[in-house]
């Protein structure tokens, strides 16, 4: 096979809960439900705006675990995004060939 090899993309997928989630993501998808619903039985709403409310938690979370194309869900993507934003941003040469390049001033 010329020395290559093939690794199929979804490699990693079999080690996901229904090859999606991590237990991590399903936890806080639980306490986010378990929230909602402690709320949704013990407030009694009149409203429908007070039972979107109540439900937020649930809506919240369940979009913080949604899976995104080339991240693993939602959180990492807003983790790199600040990560990227508040690391810093001038990165210096430390690689395997310091020797060959001149000390900069």
């Amino acid at each position: 096979m010329n020395d290559t090899y093939l690794i199929p993309a979804n490699s990693k997928k079999s080690m996901l809960i229904l090859g999606f989630f991590t237990p991590l993501d399903l936890i806080i998808f639980g306490v986010g439900c378990t929230f909602t619903l402690a709320m949704l039985f013990l407030i009694k709403t009149n409203t429908i705006t007070e039972m979107a409310i109540m439900l937020t938690p649930a809506l919240i979370t369940g979009f913080l675990v949604m899976p995104v194309p080339y991240y693993h869900n939602v959180m990492t993507l807003i983790g790199n995004i600040y990560k990227f934003f508040t690391n810093r941003k001038r990165y210096y040469w430390k690689g395997w060939c310091i020797r060959d390049v001149h000390r900069e001033q």
